[in-house]
């Protein structure tokens, strides 16, 4: 699959996203159209692990600093030539286990940004590996944080009813793991489906669940793939759930906590992001000018990142301002978007 990938095979990048998808048919079926890795002939150590696990932190900047289609072939050409050869050496047990867990992280990171840039066929694909590279590996907490951006993705493509079913499955999966900040995340993502689907009352009480465990995070304890879990990110999130389900109220104080901590650190995805959750509620209280000044603080930031969800947040501004009928700022707005969204 990495080869597939780096080599932008046609029957990869266009994929779609598919809703029933099996794990063990699907990668299966896609590993019997690829060749087959050499084996690489050596005996696989601890240090070799832990290179590869000191690797995902830099990666895992490059998305949340630039954006998922920013490196994310860099990784996977990383992955092709370093890691995944890795997987067909000699281990002893403790060394198999590790070294699965570190894949299966990095190949959890291709998905996501694969996802973010808007390639799902392709995301979800190396998701599933990364879910079965973390069963292989018995490390709980990162198999519960795979079926998270399982789950965020099924809400965004539309399928909501499974969004909630995949993080409900990751919390089953927390029950043999401690990670508060996995778990706050979960039920973040069950708000998010809730709200899809028009559940207020299920939404409140899945933010509550995930205040709870957020007040719970201990930095110092949690893995390195749950460093992105923090007030920008769950608050952004939270945000959007609240818009979704008409409570411009709850939402806004969410969204700009957000983006007062996606701007002290530089992060212009999340940034974009959450003042399109912002814009969004000033639309609701029909206040268009704050409205088209959140607009434009979302079509600059998401300018700085590759990102196709920042793209979608533009849109998504856009597409509410235009309620306001023909005024001149919705005109304005319509102008300086239409080459971000033509591109």
């Amino acid at each position: 699959m990495g080869r597939a990938d780096v080599d932008r095979r046609t029957f990869l990048t266009t994929a779609p996203f598919a809703l029933t998808a099996a794990i063990e048919p699907s990668r299966d079926r896609l590993l019997a159209t690829l060749d087959q890795l050499p084996a690489p002939g050596q005996r696989v150590r601890l240090e070799d692990v832990a290179s590869v696990k000191n690797m995902f932190s830099h990666f895992q900047q490059m998305d949340v600093f630039h954006g998922g289609g920013s490196g994310r072939l860099i990784l996977a050409a990383y992955m092709n030539e370093h890691v995944y050869p890795l997987l067909r050496g000699a281990h002893a047990v403790d060394t198999h286990r590790a070294l699965c867990s570190a894949a299966a992280e990095q190949t959890y990171l291709l998905g996501w940004m694969a996802f973010d840039n808007g390639e799902h066929g392709t995301a979800q694909r190396y998701l599933i590996q990364a879910l079965r590279l973390a069963q292989e590996s018995h490390d709980h907490a990162l198999g519960a944080h795979v079926l998270a951006g399982m789950a965020d993705q099924a809400t965004l493509l539309g399928h909501p009813e499974e969004g909630r079913r995949l993080a409900q499955a990751g919390r089953q999966g927390l029950m043999r793991a401690s990670s508060p900040a996995c778990l706050a995340d979960l039920w973040t993502l069950e708000a998010r489906a809730l709200a899809t689907i028009g559940d207020k009352t299920g939404t409140a009480r899945a933010v509550n669940e995930a205040e709870r465990a957020f007040t719970d995070i201990r930095s110092d304890r949690e893995p390195e793939w749950a460093r992105f879990i923090d007030e920008a990110y769950i608050c952004g999130e939270w945000a959007n759930a609240f818009r979704d389900i008409g409570q411009p109220a709850d939402a806004q104080p969410h969204a700009r906590r957000s983006i007062a901590h996606a701007r002290a650190q530089n992060r212009a995805r999340r940034g974009a992001l959450s003042h399109a959750a912002l814009a969004a509620t000033h639309v609701h209280n029909r206040d268009l000018e704050a409205a088209y000044a959140a607009g434009i603080r979302t079509l600059d930031l998401s300018g700085k990142v590759e990102s196709s969800r920042s793209v979608d947040a533009v849109r998504d501004v856009r597409r509410r301002i235009l309620s306001f009928g023909s005024h001149p700022l919705v005109a304005d707005y319509n102008e300086r978007t239409r080459t971000v969204l033509a591109a």
